[in-house]
């Protein structure tokens, strides 16, 4: 009985190890990934709200700033500078004249293209680097967690 316990603490002490150890792993590749993303000249937190303006449309200043994690000043500070540069506009609310809607423009959706593909390049080339055997595990688990997460939103979105 003493054996049998012992093991499964091992077992759960082997997988909060690899948990932490896949956690250092994910947080290193996705700071190398978004360090190589330089298009239009925008820091890594700056790049971050018209990347959601090209993915999922306009948005208020407000639903961005939540979205983004922060404050309503900041956000309306960095779409003023972000505006002056081209990269988005805001536009009336379709559904509500009083609102209005931040988006991007041709021009910040070209820069986020750009980044984008920065940034797959550079994982591309992280992946290039790996065994046969290892990439075939990343273009599995990577895809996999992907589905995990929107699954995971699509819940949360029903609640």
């Amino acid at each position: 009985m003493h054996e049998a316990l012992m093991d499964k603490r091992v077992v759960e002490l082997d997988s909060e190890v690899s948990a932490e150890t896949l956690m250092i792993a994910v947080e290193r590749m996705v700071r190398h990934v978004r360090q190589s993303a330089v298009a239009g000249g925008l820091s890594t937190a700056a790049s971050s709200a018209p990347g959601r303006l090209g993915r999922e449309g306009p948005h208020r200043l407000t639903e961005l700033a939540r979205a983004e994690g922060a404050s309503q000043p900041n956000m309306t500070q960095l779409i003023n500078r972000m505006e002056r540069a081209g990269l988005v506009r805001r536009v009336a609310d379709p559904h509500d004249g009083r609102a209005v809607l931040v988006e991007a423009t041709d021009t910040g959706l070209e820069v986020f293209r750009q980044r984008r593909a920065e940034r797959a390049d550079a994982l591309r080339l992280l992946i290039e680097e790996l065994s046969e055997p290892e990439q075939r595990a990343v273009r599995v688990a990577l895809p996999a967690l992907a589905r995990a997460i929107q699954d995971r939103q699509a819940g949360q979105d029903r609640s």
